[in-house]
């Protein structure tokens, strides 16, 4: 089930006093939603159909605890349609029958209906056909929710008529944002110092109904002074990670993955890749640096190093949390375990000081362009060599500028692919010479 259970009644009518922590937080319009401005904001997807005034059916694919049962009850409210909400979960095809008859009598009146479906990939292939000739219709704006990838587990002529629209993993600033309104309708600060309730935050995983759930029962306890993080940890039986992500712990681990795929110990790699996610690191931070690493450490040595990176990234970016996290440790098991060079990393700083060094010196006339005839006249581009044409396709030539000595400043190793790199480098170098002599 996604953050709050489904039910007919609006929101407003649905909370109570004795209600959960989560419901009484509720979101009372999308502009209170936290971690969706990218779907809820004015330029969002949803926030464009609302100020359009017309909602299109929809596929809400995101993890739990993300909005995405709020999201669609707002969405009835903001432009004026009954609501009805079932689960897979717990309804079968007499319960679709009954909703979509409710719907028919609702459309008699003059009113349209918003139905969500709750983890609607729970749904065989059969009863997800029979949403088809309604949403056909337009007897009901279909609003489904699910935590799967719905390229694999729904419909294809259902995909087609529906918009997927993705919901992020709340971040810690719109779980702190939780947190905070916990404490204004509580009317007294959570029993937490600064660092549990950091600990707090990166144990949600970015589910905010779990954050609310475990902030009630901190509440609960009656909890006379701030428990530090590992006290917190023991009262709720969960345990939290230390780990500071904008201090010494998250850079401590940081360059501790760093420092394990430089030295080729794919274990040790792995164990700080986990250490950092399972407490709750942003995914993508952590691939954005070992694709650093990629360039930095490995380069040349074993070109596909990088390639593996960028595909981890679509990898993740496509399936999401925890599925799109075995492609970001296969991404850093291969750094690991590749063959090391940091030969790109030093050419790169020792260019970009010589840049700095020399200015703005002419390239030689020879390789520079000359688009009009005039320049032609002057001697731009005069006395280039087409390499293609050369013996063995390499001319030889000069590429530096008269006033500047050649430079050196990518010299590979004897590892991995470099090796050959070397080689080529190498057989230049003496074609070079020769032609000189000649």
């Amino acid at each position: 089930m996604d953050d709050l259970f489904a039910g007919d009644e609006p929101q407003e009518q649905q909370t109570r006093e004795n209600a959960p922590l989560a419901d009484r937080l509720r979101p009372k319009t999308l502009e209170e939603v936290v971690g969706q401005d990218h779907l809820t904001g004015p330029d969002g997807a949803i926030g464009r159909m609302v100020r359009a005034g017309q909602l299109g059916s929809m596929i809400l694919w995101g993890p739990p605890g993300t909005g995405k049962t709020t999201i669609a009850q707002l969405l009835a409210g903001s432009v004026g349609m009954h609501y009805k909400a079932i689960s897979a979960v717990f309804s079968g095809v007499a319960d679709l029958k009954k909703a979509f008859a409710e719907a028919d009598q609702m459309a008699k009146t003059g009113k349209k209906t918003l139905l969500f479906v709750d983890e609607i990939h729970r749904f065989n292939r059969a009863q997800q056909d029979g949403f088809l000739p309604f949403v056909e219709r337009g007897v009901v704006t279909l609003v489904g929710a699910t935590t799967e990838n719905p390229s694999f587990e729904l419909n294809a002529a259902l995909l087609s008529r529906a918009q997927v629209l993705v919901l992020h993993r709340l971040g810690p600033e719109a779980l702190n944002v939780l947190l905070d309104r916990a404490e204004a309708e509580k009317g007294e600060p959570l029993p937490l110092t600064d660092d549990a309730r950091e600990a707090l935050v990166a144990s949600a995983d970015g589910d905010g109904r779990f954050l609310l759930n475990q902030a009630e029962t901190l509440y609960n306890s009656r909890i006379e002074e701030p428990l530090e993080p590992g006290a917190m940890a023991a009262l709720l039986h969960r345990r939290v990670p230390v780990y500071d992500k904008d201090r010494e712990g998250h850079y401590n681990l940081i360059s501790a993955l760093h420092k394990s795929m430089r030295g080729s110990d794919p274990q040790a790699s792995l164990y700080y890749l986990a250490r950092m996610l399972v407490a709750g690191e942003e995914p993508l931070y952590v691939l954005r640096r070992i694709t650093r690493f990629a360039s930095e450490d490995i380069g040349l040595a074993d070109p596909q190093a990088l390639v593996q990176c960028l595909a981890a990234k679509d990898a993740y970016e496509f399936l999401g949390s925890p599925e799109g996290e075995l492609a970001i440790a296969q991404a850093c098991l291969y750094c690991a375990t590749a063959a090391k060079s940091n030969a790109a990393y030093k050419a790169q700083k020792a260019a970009w000081r010589s840049a700095k060094q020399t200015g703005s010196l002419m390239p030689p006339m020879n390789i520079v362009n000359a688009p009009t005839k005039m320049m032609k006249e002057l001697g731009y581009g005069k006395g280039y060599a087409y390499d293609h044409d050369a013996e063995g396709g390499f001319s030889g030539a000069n590429y530096w500028p008269e006033e500047m000595e050649p430079e050196r400043y990518y010299t590979p190793t004897d590892r991995g692919f470099e090796r050959k790199v070397t080689e080529r480098m190498a057989y230049w170098e003496r074609m070079k010479n020769e032609r000189e002599q000649a």
